[in-house]
């Protein structure tokens, strides 16, 4: 019998979960409805990162404060003019990232993960997965900057996000150097942070002139807020990998 190394089964164990959770919740509940976690799903290590009241536990991009535009409404983190970006209190090294997001149309933000506040910019040190109205947004017409893409370095397949002011629902995993980009129940892209091929992407990139982008080994998950236009999500879950 071949057997899997450690490393490669943990991801198959996680790509696995993944897709059992994003079925579990369509069954359950359509993507954006108000959700709970359920007591299998804190056995297994979830908890919110947004209690859908408050803005606890999360705070502006190189500020103490979340910026004013964005505001909790109807259990959603809603904001709908460009603003600043924000991101959690806490740091994450391995996890795995739930949330629901939908945007007005010609949306278009992103989602940031083991990102530093040090710099001028979020997207100098942390990946993006990009949330876009695809129909409508001009970076719709790249995969390489559609929804769901890591975005600038490797593409996500058409037809799977949901036209505008509909409700998706999106995960990450990060694991060691292993990223995974999930939408709607499907894995749309997996790639390896420092490898050849990333660093090869990233040098033939805008990405090369930030010489910590994607280098960090643990950092602050953080929403995109500077594009003009609706962005709403709910249901912002994690669950930490050891």
């Amino acid at each position: 019998m071949n057997r899997i190394p450690s490393r490669a089964a943990a991801y198959v164990a996680a790509s696995i979960a993944i897709a059992a959770c994003h079925s579990a919740a369509t069954t359950a509940a359509p993507p954006g409805a108000a959700a709970t976690l359920t007591a299998a799903d804190r056995r297994a290590g979830w908890r919110p990162l947004f209690d859908g009241r408050t803005l606890a536990g999360w705070r502006g991009y190189k500020s103490d404060t979340v910026p004013t535009a964005w505001r909790v409404v109807d259990g959603m983190l809603l904001k709908t003019v460009s603003t600043g970006d924000i991101m959690t209190r806490a740091q994450y090294q391995d996890f795995e990232l739930r949330f629901d997001w939908r945007l007005g149309p010609g949306g278009n933000a992103g989602a940031f993960y083991r990102a530093t506040n040090e710099f001028d910019h979020i997207y100098w040190t942390g990946p993006e997965y990009q949330l876009l109205d695809d129909a409508a947004a001009p970076d719709g017409r790249n995969r390489l900057t559609s929804a769901g893409s890591a975005y600038g370095l490797y593409p996500a397949p058409a037809g799977i996000v949901k036209p505008a002011n509909e409700w998706n629902s999106s995960s990450i995993l990060v694991r060691g150097h292993h990223v995974e980009h999930w939408l709607n129940g499907q894995k749309l892209l997996e790639y390896e942070l420092l490898s050849p091929d990333w660093e090869a992407k990233v040098k033939a990139s805008k990405f090369a002139v930030w010489p910590r982008y994607g280098r960090e080994p643990r950092g602050f998950i953080g929403f995109q807020g500077d594009h003009n236009g609706e962005l709403a999500l709910r249901n912002i879950q994690i669950r930490e990998l050891k």
